[in-house]
């Protein structure tokens, strides 16, 4: 499969994915798009090549396969081999599969583990439509940082992210299906993102732009989370290219502002609290909002360096334990289709660079 995007293909349905780069919000939120397949438009880029997005089916938006906690200074494909980690979380995917899962959007970052081979081999061998990213990560108080992360300018970090999206990361080939990023929770009186934060969010402003590609953001706090996404739209990036992930802990009312400035509102840690808590956290968002939620667990989690890649967490929460139990409490089956099908397809579909232009603040 070709792994590049012709310009006639990131055109196909340009017209038709309007809507979600912001050109209906001056009159409100969008218009809810119809719930078939057929309207589900525009393209995904996967690690074997670009896919039209109405075939990426049942989703998970922010999932991992492996992570390297080393250190971006330590951290390298010395302290991995591929076959062994593929042979660790094959079944594990391959358990998705079987559930009826389609797409899987790994969110491991550069200098993190990132390493388009394996998630190649995996996609190969298991069926699973994977994404892999750019950008880099600036949670956990910077440790995962390059040195260059902190003297470049955010252009010069955006040139860094764009040729791996023109040109493939590092050897593979391979181009990424969104970008990565992460910062911190906002500090100091009043909190604001750091100086090496908001230089990720513009330089991520400026890729996402000219490439397309939605960007996915670790959020160490509500405020940072909801002052990413205000910085993100500020430096021209369109709205509903954002999504504030790990959103569970940071309340109804932040993840209603978010949703209402048209970004995604990422709902990754099921699995992680009471099924009650997390049937809490989403209700209230349902009625107004349910076409900017995305539902994903945030698992799996290889991590080099331990015995068999440590405790793995499987992916089967959502399938097994949420999506069941939203039946139960009488949530429609279009609801359910809208935040596990159609949301991750429209959040990671790629949009024309020019109508980014053109529309964006």
């Amino acid at each position: 499969m070709r792994l590049s995007l012709t310009r006639r293909e990131v055109l196909c349905g340009a017209v038709a994915v309007g809507w979600q780069t912001g050109t209906t919000r001056a009159s409100g939120d969008p218009a809810m798009p119809s719930s078939s397949p057929q309207s589900i438009h525009g393209m995904i880029q996967t690690v074997l090549g670009p896919i039209p997005a109405s075939q990426f089916g049942l989703a998970l938006p922010h999932e991992h396969v492996m992570c390297d906690f080393a250190g971006a200074e330590q951290t390298g494909r010395h302290r991995w081999n591929v076959a062994e980690v593929v042979r660790v979380m094959k079944p594990f995917l391959q358990a998705l599969r079987r559930r009826g899962v389609r797409g899987f959007v790994d969110c491991t970052p550069a200098f993190i583990g990132r390493d388009p081979r394996v998630l190649q081999q995996l996609a190969r061998e298991t069926g699973l439509h994977i994404l892999t990213s750019t950008g880099y990560y600036g949670g956990a108080s910077d440790r995962f940082l390059p040195p260059h992360a902190f003297s470049e300018t955010p252009q010069q970090l955006a040139a860094r992210w764009i040729r791996e999206w023109e040109q493939g990361i590092e050897d593979t080939g391979v181009r990424p299906g969104h970008i990565k990023i992460g910062v911190d929770e906002a500090t100091g009186d009043p909190p604001s993102l750091s100086a090496v934060d908001a230089k990720l969010v513009d330089a991520a402003a400026i890729v996402s732009r000219r490439t397309g590609l939605t960007v996915t953001c670790h959020t160490g706090g509500a405020i940072a989370g909801y002052q990413a996404a205000e910085r993100f739209v500020r430096a021209g990036g369109s709205p509903a290219r954002f999504i504030v992930a790990h959103s569970d802990g940071h309340g109804t009312e932040t993840n209603r502002r978010v949703a209402e400035l048209g970004c995604w509102v990422s709902l990754d840690g099921h699995g992680s609290r009471a099924l009650e808590a997390h049937l809490a956290t989403l209700e209230p968002l349902l009625e107004r909002h349910a076409h900017r939620l995305l539902l994903s667990m945030d698992s799996g989690w290889y991590n080099v360096g331990e015995p068999e890649g440590g405790r793995i967490r499987d992916y089967t929460y959502l399938t097994d334990t949420f999506l069941p139990a939203l039946r139960r409490r009488g949530i429609a089956e279009a609801v359910i289709r809208r935040l596990t099908v159609e949301n991750p397809a429209r959040a990671f579909a790629l949009v024309p660079a020019p109508a980014i232009t053109a529309e964006g603040p």
